[in-house]
């Protein structure tokens, strides 16, 4: 787990950051947190889902099939999938709110990014540099339009058109049940009250809703990359193209791909 420790003169002045150059930082991530401006680019790769937290929902990537595993990822930290969540690109950084409901940057004190080399936290007199200004800015785009989601989801929720999703996998070792995913109901979707799909429709939330739905198509992709970590483990040498790369051929042919042991 990261151990994030907010960014101050004090702890951070003669420290360096740098930059990640793959996502191994994420490879333990099933889900990944996604905000409604991200829709667009996430729905053409990545099945969505939700997830409960506390009352309400949470809009999220799903990249894994059970937890502690993002199968998005390949063993050599490259990421999979034609989009990347804005929540997984902001390391080694994060947002925190405090006791009084400000927001604070923060840092993973224990990753290797941080150490003596790289990109300063501060300028001489004191102030952030600009890359840590820009990774703030950044996140902070990202936290406002995590609001602007939650509003979404509670509105989808009120009208009660968010229903568990049932996903069973076929492993070696018998069938199991991937719990905690949600989906939208399509069919209580579309009995709506004319009055209640409007508001739907006029607060932005309608779009979530079928965005959601179409990702749904994505869900097989996840059996294909299980099946390739899989290979990954038990072989020394993963299963390859003639160039040494892991063939990864099936993400390109989402249309052709069946269910199998995945549904």
């Amino acid at each position: 787990m990261p151990n994030y420790q907010p960014v101050t003169v004090a702890q951070h002045a003669e420290k360096r950051w740098q930059r990640y150059t793959n996502y191994a930082h994420a490879a333990g991530d099933a889900i990944a947190p996604l905000v409604v401006q991200e829709l667009q680019k996430a729905i053409l790769s990545l099945p969505i889902a939700f997830v409960p937290q506390g009352e309400r929902y949470l809009l999220v990537a799903v990249l894994g099939l059970a937890d502690g595993k993002n199968l998005f990822i390949a063993p050599d930290g490259r990421w999979l999938a034609g989009y990347t969540p804005a929540a997984l690109r902001g390391y080694p950084f994060a947002l925190a709110n405090t006791e009084d409901g400000q927001q604070v940057l923060c840092v993973d004190a224990d990753s290797p990014l941080v150490g003596t080399d790289g990109e300063a936290f501060f300028n001489a007199d004191g102030t952030p540099s600009q890359p840590v200004s820009d990774v703030l800015n950044f996140l902070s785009q990202v936290a406002n339009n995590r609001a602007a989601t939650e509003r979404l989801c509670d509105l989808l929720q009120q009208h009660q058109i968010i229903q568990p999703w049932p996903i069973k996998v076929q492993s070696e070792t018998g069938e199991y049940a991937v719990a905690g995913l949600y989906r939208i109901d399509e069919a209580a979707l579309n009995q709506l009250p004319a009055e209640a799909f409007i508001e739907l429709r006029d607060n932005g939330a309608l779009v979530l809703a079928y965005c959601q739905l179409l990702s749904m198509q994505h869900l097989p992709m996840l059996g294909n990359l299980a099946q390739l970590h899989t290979q990954a483990v038990q072989q020394a040498t993963p299963s390859t193209t003639p160039q040494g790369d892991l063939d990864l051929e099936f993400l390109n042919n989402s249309g052709t791909i069946s269910f199998g042991n995945l549904h």
